[in-house]
């Protein structure tokens, strides 16, 4: 019934403000339809309020009055279409100067068309005066051309050609009038005829009562204790709160009021119940109660219940006196701290919370709270007194573990088969809701089986459930409590995506224009305030936006199943399931299209009025053949408000695209080279118009101008400035940017004065081409009073003769004192204008930019009380900022935040402002100022004067005093930099400091400083740096200066040395008695010479984890104490081993008693020489995990007994697999089983596959450079287990492949000694032989797991065999494909277009490819880099840029 009277409202409504509008009232008062016109719009005005006042306070159900209300929406909605068909061509007569839809209203009425006729000129500007586009229809019929109403002459479509700067004016469409009036008459008649029962049905049917109490009577009572046995995801904000309340913030306080707020179903009860009985906050609180308030607030009830629940009675108090319970309340707790919970709070006014509150404040003790929990944010606002507590959505893990908790009843889960997977999509699709969670658990747990869970979750079965305590049940209650527009509102956001992020602009404007509001009334602010929207801030931007709640998105639907339909999966899209009432449509689905959708979207043109739909929107870009079903199940679209539609071709758009003149709201994309249509300037109604995803031509329309209903153009700079004649756009709001353009008719000033809307930012360039101050009077900027911003820009011209004409014309673009934004930009004037200069009426402007001015003398900015923000960029005259006498006081910048000062190179200084001026600055900028030496906001003010500076950047003035930087606790960031010296202080904790030293830094503002690097530094005070007990991180590079008091870093974990030769003065000798470091030091990087002779130095870190040294002569005495170092890295340091060099030929020169490594150690970096020859020296690194060795002697002798390594790395040592003489004939196998990663590069040591026969466990295997290599003994079980396998040879040893030599043993050893294909695990392959792989064996052994196969330093293929081809085909799986440095390659493969999964086509240093063709391509393609080719493929590659918008070519690898 709801639903019945809002819709016939709504058009009853749209019909009445029709026939308000003279003309169309006048032509259906006309003698030829011969109608009691003032009879009918009296009787639609009487049915009109007496829908809104049973849409306001409810109707009960009554079958005859639903009948009636659906047959007075379908006249209506004909009505409404025929009047506004004609109110279409009254415009386009108005246009044109034509008369083919002026009444015929007899002699006696004449008087009154003449009237009608001037009050439209005024609406659209005196049309038949200044537009002169001549009409191209034929004056055939006498009369002023009767027929058929709206048939296109020529419709015209976008097309690649169209250009809107064709000759000719653009056809439009014939008005038939005898068809218009017959059909005003026939549909006026039947509305009529409707009004007069349905009045009298709605004055005798019942009202239902208020929303609020229907809302009431479902609203079920709450308790302190909770059902739920866990609180499950809100540890962190309940131990915040619960610390807060009994020590933290709220301890203090007298009275704190706490909102818990969050959608229906979030937790916020539960939350509560679980605060309210914790154990911590009994003890705390010698009085607790708990009140559900629900939707009746009523002051003398709860306050009855408030003292029954202090004085412990089962009743409530019966007193009726508020006065007695007051003082009664007041009593019992004057000296007991209390904690009360008022509990699903619907509402409330500022005056009866007060005296809910009154006798609450007068506790004595500390620490008394409120908690309030409440859905509405506006509520939560009003009683909190401390920032609220929103609750959202359970985190994915936390939620999960929630859910199965109601699935198995607290007990462990037990799945079988896939249940467990089905039940993790399930539980995405309920958003972390807990209700939900409940809902839903409690329906799986009715059978636990993959039939029941699978219907569930493809047929979304929570949402019909009417159970009491389902979600639906529950949010559906939030949305019967709004009031009857909001909730009118509210169904439509279920056309759009989920989690779609609205703009106030444009979700106003749909409403608008789908007919439901009028003009935009804050109703998505009282969205947010009835919880049912959150507002964010947008992470790129300052703009705000809104986001509907999760699972809301849901209920929305529900709600408006009856009028939208909004198709999101295309397997559960059911035509028949579509109710024909649907008048809103859109497509938002998001996976791959189901093979019923054809058939399913072909039954929907029999199911829904294709043609009467009001809103059609196509959120995202189709593939061609669903881009035809979508053009051709939508070509009968004639009455469409709103279209949304994304083109890729001409031929996307609707059939009939000039025929769409009811349109309001148009949005338009596109990726490819399309042209907008011509006949986009004849949708006369057209009030927004969204080009902000059109990335093709920004050619307009020539004659766009005739939008004269157009109020947003939401576009970019390009477009705005391409309007000719923008002026007679009377409605329009905002225009960006406008260009003058003399050589061009419409681009003259005097287009901008005829837009007296004009509200926002607005740029103007090219005035250099205005010349005389008349000129420039004609913008009649001064009127704009709704203008926020103001750009006015010149360009370089010889146009203007002498500076005088420059500043008169500047004088004479005065814009209104309402300003708040203003910039002038390349102003070749000498002074500036009057009105900045000298009297200065701008009290209300905030941002002032001026750059590239000529002026000697700058405004007196002083005058400028709400400046927040003062740009001064490429100035060349001004050589001081000086404030005239008695101008600036101690009040003239207190509202400024942002200075940038930009390339002012004759600027001195900045004088005669008082100290205290500046004390709300928060950014300062300047940069390129070399004769700058003083400002008033960088002085050694007192303290307090910088409480707000968060950021400050100074780069390249040199003569500029500084006060030790940073100068402000309070800076996040500070970046200065001046010759080789430079401080960047960042994030608040991160500081680094190159060539300053003592005197210019001021560490003691660095108190939360984490991070710190000190470069080329001679002196620093360690006594300050010592008091940063936050430090974490220290990197101390090229500085003079000694490492006294380190140990006092408390905090440090992290510390980096680099060729400081003095940073630790102390002999070994010292080590027992000096404690270098503190304690909490876990990672130490040396690297040069510090001072450090070796490791005993250390002896104190008994936290180390990490070590590295570097290029330093370091010995490794004292390593062996180190008991907690995991991680080892010692590169070039030649006397870390100092044993005896004439042992260095033995077999073993070290004692066995020697162990120069930690027990701990679980990574080893050894790289150059370090006087270590064989591995037997880590025997005792049983816990060793990677060993990394690179150009050293190093062998691996005993490296076999290393039970836990599991990657080892050897690059270049040469001898690494040399054995000793009596160890050649038993140590087959030098690496332990269980190594899973291994790397060799160039060890001319490795003569046989043999030696690694027993790494069966290998994931990773990289051999380069192996030139001694033979597959002898090679084990192709080694291969099973492998995820990675790269196998290549370059540079000398290009002569030979190891990887043609072992895949070929590979497949031989295929059918014999291998697990059946699927066992294979490899995903990435690399080698140097492409006919090695190309081979049926080996492709049918990968084919189901390869993503990625790279063929490189190839020297050998030129091409590809058929054989080669064929097996190519069978790699299914493959995503990524790369040919680099293959010399002698002619082509790519022919089969690449076979490829289904291929996204990724690499081809790098193959100069002998030539040729580069799309279709040679699969469609899953998505990235194509071409490097180091011939210049033709190279141009070939260039030219399938932007062919495809998700088709990425790179032809620089980045």
């Amino acid at each position: 019934m709801e639903s019945a009277i809002g819709a016939a409202t709504g058009l009853v409504g749209s019909v009445v403000n029709l026939l308000s509008n003279e003309l169309v009232g006048a032509y259906v008062a006309s003698t030829e339809l011969g109608l009691n016109s003032v009879e009918i719009k009296k009787d639609l005005l009487r049915a009109q309020a007496l829908l809104q006042e049973a849409q306001t306070r409810g109707a009960k159900d009554n079958h005859g009055l639903k009948g009636l209300l659906q047959e007075l929406t379908v006249k209506a909605d004909e009505a409404e279409d025929a009047l506004d068909e004609l109110h279409y061509f009254i415009i386009q007569d108005q246009l044109d100067g034509t008369r083919y839809a002026v009444p015929d209203l007899g002699d006696d009425l004449r008087g009154h068309a003449r009237h009608g006729r001037h009050a439209i000129r005024h609406v659209v500007g005196n049309c038949l005066a200044c537009f002169s586009c001549s009409s191209t229809m034929k004056d055939d019929d006498s009369g002023g051309g009767r027929g058929a109403a709206a048939v296109p002459i020529n419709p015209l479509n976008a097309t690649k050609t169209d250009s809107a700067g064709q000759d000719g004016p653009v056809e439009k469409l014939k008005f038939h009038r005898v068809a218009m009036s017959k059909k005003i008459k026939s549909v006026m008649e039947e509305l009529h005829s409707l009004c007069e029962p349905v009045s009298k049905l709605l004055c005798i049917t019942p009202h239902q009562g208020s929303t609020e109490t229907a809302v009431n009577l479902n609203r079920p009572p709450t308790g302190s204790i909770s059902a739920q046995h866990t609180l499950y995801g809100r540890a962190d904000i309940f131990e915040g709160t619960k610390d807060d309340i009994t020590s933290g913030r709220f301890y203090t306080e007298t009275l704190s009021v706490l909102p818990v707020v969050g959608p229906g179903g979030i937790g916020k009860t539960t939350f509560a119940q679980y605060l309210y009985n914790d154990k911590r906050i009994q003890e705390h609180f010698a009085v607790r109660v708990w009140v559900c308030v629900s939707t009746d607030f009523d002051v003398l009830k709860l306050s009855q219940q408030i003292l029954s629940c202090i004085q412990g009675s089962n009743s409530p108090n019966q007193t009726t006196s508020l006065d007695q319970l007051q003082i009664s309340i007041a009593e019992k707790i004057m000296s007991k701290r209390f904690l009360i919970v008022f509990d699903d709070m619907w509402k409330c006014s500022n005056q009866g919370w007060e005296d809910l509150l009154a006798p609450l404040r007068k506790g004595e003790t500390k620490g008394n709270m409120v908690l309030v929990t409440t859905r509405f944010p506006s509520i939560a606002e009003m009683v909190k007194t401390t920032p609220s507590i929103p609750l959202k959505g359970l985190e994915s893990d936390e939620f999960f573990r929630f859910f199965e908790a109601f699935i198995f009843d607290e007990k462990k889960p037990e799945y079988q088969g896939d249940l467990a997977s089905i039940a993790q999509t399930i539980a995405k699709k309920l958003k972390g809701s807990p209700l939900a969670g409940k809902t839903v658990g409690r329906l799986l747990r009715k059978e636990i089986s993959r039939k029941h869970w699978m219907e569930v979750l493809e047929n979304n079965k929570w949402q019909n459930q009417e159970n009491d305590d389902g979600i639906m049940t529950s949010l559906r209650i939030s949305y019967d409590y709004l009031p009857s527009h909001l909730k009118k509102c509210f169904q439509y956001f279920a056309l759009f995506p989920e989690d779609y992020k609205f703009k106030n602009l444009e979700i106003t404007y749909f409403w608008i224009a789908i007919g439901i509001i009028e003009k935009d009334e804050d109703y998505m602010e009282q969205l947010v305030e009835n919880g049912f929207l959150v507002k964010e801030n947008a992470h790129w931007s300052s703009q705000q936006y809104y986001v509907l709640h999760d699972l809301l998105h849901e209920l929305s639907r529900c709600v408006s199943s009856q009028e939208c339909l909004n198709i999101y999966d295309s397997k559960r899209f059911k035509a028949d399931a579509v109710p024909k009432s649907i008048h809103h449509l859109s497509i938002t689905i998001e996976d791959n299209y189901d093979v019923t959708f054809t058939e399913e979207m072909i039954k929907l043109k029999s199911k829904v009025d294709i043609a009467n739909l009001r809103a059609l929107m196509i959120f995202r870009r189709y593939g061609e053949t669903i881009g035809e079903i979508l053009n051709d199940t939508f070509k009968d679209v004639e009455g469409l408000r709103v279209l949304f539609i994304v083109v890729q071709s001409p031929n996307s758009f609707p059939c009939d695209f000039s025929k769409l003149i009811h349109l309001r709201y148009l949005k338009l994309g596109t990726w490819d080279e399309v042209t907008l249509p011509s006949t986009l300037s004849r949708l006369y109604h057209l009030k927004l118009l969204d080009l902000s995803g059109w990335h093709g031509s920004y050619e307009l329309p020539r004659d766009t101008s005739r939008l004269i209903s157009l109020c947003h153009f939401i576009a970019g700079k390009k477009f705005h400035c391409n309007i000719a004649e923008v002026g007679k756009l009377k409605c329009l709001k905002e225009l960006k940017e406008f260009h003058v353009m003399k050589e061009s008719v419409g681009y003259e000033l005097c287009e901008l004065g005829q837009l007296t809307d004009l509200g926002g930012e607005l740029c103007i360039r090219n005035l250099e081409k205005v010349t005389t101050k008349d000129e420039a009077m004609e913008a009649k900027l001064e009127s704009k009073g709704d203008l926020k911003g103001l750009g006015l820009v010149w360009g370089s011209s010889d146009a203007v003769d002498g500076t005088t004409k420059l500043v008169d014309v500047l004088d004479a673009l005065q814009p209104h004192p309402y300003l708040a934004a203003l910039g002038i930009i390349g102003h070749g004037g000498t002074s500036g204008p009057s009105w900045l200069c000298g009297d200065i009426n701008f009290e209300l402007l905030e941002y002032l930019h001026l750059e590239g001015v000529s002026w000697v003398t700058l405004p007196p900015f002083e005058y400028l009380p709400q400046l927040t923000s003062l740009t001064l960029s490429n100035i060349y005259e001004v050589s001081e900022i000086r404030h005239v006498f008695g101008g600036a006081t101690n009040k003239s910048f207190l509202q400024l935040k942002l200075i940038v000062l930009d390339s002012l190179p004759e600027l001195i200084e900045w004088v005669g402002v008082p100290n205290d001026s500046f004390a709300r600055l928060e950014t300062i900028y300047c940069r390129s100022c070399p004769n700058l030496r003083t400002l008033p906001f960088l002085r050694e003010y007192s303290a307090g004067c910088y409480n707000h500076l968060s950021k400050l950047e100074i780069f390249d003035c040199p003569k500029l005093s500084l006060p030790p930087m940073p100068h402000s606790s309070t800076l996040i960031f500070c970046h200065v930099r001046h010759s080789s010296a430079e401080l960047t202080y960042s994030a608040g904790n991160n500081m680094y400091i190159n060539g300053y030293n003592s005197g210019e830094v001021d560490l003691h503002n660095l108190r939360k400083v984490e991070k710190m690097s000190i470069t080329d530094v001679s002196h620093i005070s360690m006594t300050e740096l010592n008091n940063l007990k936050s430090l974490r991180r220290l990197d101390v590079r090229r500085c003079s200066f000694t490492c006294h008091g380190l140990q006092d870093l408390v905090c440090l974990q992290y510390l980096t040395v680099y060729n400081c030769g003095v940073f630790f003065p102390w002999p070994t000798e010292a080590a027992h008695t000096i404690k270098l470091f503190p304690a909490s030091l876990e990672t130490l990087e040396i690297e040069g010479e510090s001072g450090m002779q070796s490791m005993a130095l250390l002896s104190n870190l008994k936290s180390l984890r990490r070590l590295d040294v570097r290029r330093c002569s370091i010995t490794c005495h004292g390593l062996q104490d180190l008991a907690c170092l995991q991680s080892l890295t010692v590169q070039d340091c030649g006397n870390f081993f100092p044993w005896p060099t004439e042992a260095a030929h033995t077999v073993n020169p070290f004692p066995h008693t020697i162990k120069p490594f930690p027990a701990s150690l679980e990574t080893l970096e050894i790289e150059g020489e370090l006087g270590m020859q064989p591995v037997a020296l880590l025997s005792n690194l049983k816990s060793l995990r990677r060993l990394d060795v690179r150009r050293c002697s190093i062998t691996c002798h005993g490296l076999q007994d290393l039970a836990c390594l599991q990657s080892v790395t050897v690059k270049e040592c040469g001898n690494f697999f040399l054995r000793p003489i009596e160890a050649a004939h038993t140590i087959i196998n030098p690496l332990p089983a269980s190594l899973e990663e291994l790397e060799i590069d160039g060890e001319s040591s490795m003569e046989s596959m043999a030696l690694l026969s027993n790494l069966t466990c290998l994931t990773d295997l990289i051999l380069v450079n192996s030139e001694n290599l033979t597959v002898d003994g090679f084990n192709p079980l080694i291969t099973v287990n492998l995820n990675s396998l790269k196998m290549y040879n370059r540079g000398n040893c290009l002569s030979r492949s190891i990887s043609a030599d072992l895949l070929s043993e590979l497949a031989v050893a295929r059918t014999n000694l291998l697990p059946p294909a699927g066992s294979y695990q490899l995903r990435e392959l690399t080698v140097d032989c492409i006919s090695a792989v190309l081979v049926a064996p080996i492709c049918s052994l990968l084919a189901a797991t390869l993503h990625t196969l790279e063929f490189w330093y190839d020297h050998r293929a030129e091409s590809f065999t058929e054989e080669e081809e064929r097996a190519l085909q069978l790699l299914t799986s493959l995503c990524f494909i790369n040919f680099m440095d293959c010399p002698n390659l002619l082509c790519l493969p022919q089969g690449l277009h076979s490829l289904p999964s291929l996204k990724t086509l690499f081809v790098q240093d193959c100069p002998k490819i030539r040729s580069l063709d799309k279709g040679d391509f699969p469609t899953s393609l998505e990235c194509l880099l071409v490097q180091g080719c011939s210049p033709g493929l190279q141009e070939q590659a260039k030219k399938l840029k932007g062919t495809e918008p998700d088709f990425n070519v790179i032809l620089e690898l980045e």
